[in-house]
């Protein structure tokens, strides 16, 4: 089975999302990912906007600040990139987000018929359908409990981590950028525009 896997966080930069596929650590994080059990490249990937809005929230070991998260419920846009993936692969990527090895498959059943499925606790444990393309499911994952999530401002080499992926997958440039982070809960007040403009302007810092 094959689903479209919408990523709307560091994952909008497909340099950054194939180490959870291939293995191997991400420009200015400090975690090795093992990679799936099925290494091979999306078969296709595109821009997509969801209803909901992204907010900065958690501390992230891996990245030292506050990570990217989906609130389905919140007003606003959310600008995501989507991979064609296999269920498995869609597994593999979900299980290294959440810090465990991978190895197990999902059970989509649920969410595929209920459009949402909270698998644990966990940051990134809640399953979210969120659309169809090309007939087949469109998946995300968040947090199961967006409302109380402690917001925290991300680093800069999260920052143009995404900046990055959003030039790449919507064609946005500087100005565009700056404005869409700044509408994200948890951006300010650790970063204003002058700052995020610097910090996204830039490669990706290690």
């Amino acid at each position: 089975m094959q689903v479209w896997y919408a990523s709307y966080g560091s994952n909008l930069s497909r340099e950054r999302f194939l180490t959870y596929l291939r293995g191997g650590r991400p420009t200015g994080a400090t975690r090795t990912y093992p990679g799936a059990r099925n290494q091979a490249g999306p078969e296709d990937d595109c821009p997509l906007t969801l209803p909901g809005q992204v907010f900065f929230g958690w501390h992230s070991p891996t990245w030292g600040g506050g990570i990217a998260f989906y609130d389905a419920d919140s007003a606003g846009a959310t600008l995501a990139r989507a991979y064609l993936l296999t269920d498995q692969q869609f597994a593999d990527v979900a299980a290294q987000e959440m810090h465990r090895e991978p190895g197990a498959d999902l059970d989509l059943t649920h969410v595929l018929r209920d459009t949402r499925h909270d698998t644990g606790p966990g940051r990134y444990e809640s399953l979210h359908l969120v659309g169809e393309l090309d007939g087949r499911p469109v998946l995300t994952f968040t947090t199961p409990e967006p409302a109380v999530l402690q917001r925290n401002s991300p680093t800069a080499a999260y920052l143009t981590t995404i900046a990055a992926g959003l030039r790449e997958s919507h064609g946005l440039d500087v100005e565009a950028i700056v404005d869409y982070l700044l509408e994200c809960p948890g951006v300010a007040p650790a970063w204003d525009r002058d700052a995020l403009h610097r910090a996204v302007s830039g490669p990706v810092r290690s």
